[in-house]
């Protein structure tokens, strides 16, 4: 009996956070698109990045108080005062954007299409300046512009949330936006001990609760000149810095491609550590 109070605690929690999400993004949106819309592109974009900031930490607050998550998340403090940066995340969980967004005020997302045409997410990231991840030269060309009027950009080099371990294979925009912009790369090092929201993680399925999640600050790489070089320096970085990850007991072990049944990458194991 207290196994199944507790699992079903678990499912309250999860889903009435969820919902919670889904009504400040609409409420957020609404309000926005009134008071910020008509506003210069300056001073919207500025205003829906803060405003959007505050609305997502207040979700935090929810997050911890319920105890549905341990965040530690502080680390990104320090990246708020200082240059323009590329700041390079793994990507374990479809939350991963939005808790790094609870910590920077001028922070601009690279997002996928779908994402930008989405019911709860596409006004608001357009309101925010965020830039479409497609086509790769004009995602290159808006994230060049952002860096150089003083945003950081939050660009995700996986492409995807995290299928294998330790990382998946990296995409090269990261690098060649560096380089253009002569911009730093923040390495940003996300470490979880849940698949909850990872990639395959079914949406009626409850996580245990708590959920640890931890981001912490990895190596930061000079403006590159050599792309290629950058990006094989990138990858030993995630993969000597997330060897010992919590989330290597849940994502799939690389093999080789001959080896693997097509789409298994998809639906990684869910083990979990013992819980008391």
């Amino acid at each position: 009996m207290r196994r199944v109070l507790r699992r079903l605690r678990e499912y309250l929690t999860t889903y009435g956070l969820l919902v919670t999400l889904a009504v400040m993004i609409l409420a957020w949106t609404a309000l926005a698109l009134v008071l910020l819309a008509p506003l210069p592109a300056r001073w919207r974009r500025a205003s829906a990045r803060y405003t959007m900031m505050a609305g997502f930490r207040l979700f935090c607050r929810f997050l911890t108080l319920t105890g549905a998550y341990r965040l530690q998340l502080s680390c990104i403090d320090g990246l708020r005062e200082g240059p323009a940066l590329i700041l390079a995340p793994n990507h374990p969980s479809a939350f991963d954007a939005l808790l790094l967004l609870t910590r920077h005020p001028n922070l601009a997302c690279i997002l996928k299409p779908e994402l930008l045409g989405n019911l709860f997410l596409g006004a608001g990231a357009r309101l925010a300046g965020f830039i479409r991840s497609d086509p790769p030269r004009r995602m290159v060309k808006e994230a060049v512009a952002q860096l150089r009027r003083g945003s950081s950009v939050l660009l995700f080099p996986e492409g995807t949330r995290t299928r294998r371990s330790p990382i998946n294979p990296l995409t090269g925009g990261i690098a060649v936006i560096a380089r253009h912009a002569g911009a730093p790369i923040q390495v940003i090092l996300i470490e979880t001990d849940s698949p909850y929201l990872g990639k395959g993680w079914p949406f009626f399925k409850a996580p245990r609760l708590p959920i640890e999640y931890r981001v912490r600050l990895g190596q930061r790489f000079e403006p590159p000149r050599d792309v290629a070089h950058c990006m094989q320096e990138l990858e030993r970085e995630y993969r000597a810095q997330l060897a010992a990850a919590p989330q290597r007991a849940w994502l799939a072990e690389p093999r080789s491609c001959s080896a693997e049944p097509p789409g298994a990458a998809d639906h990684p194991p869910p083990a979990r550590r013992n819980r008391p």
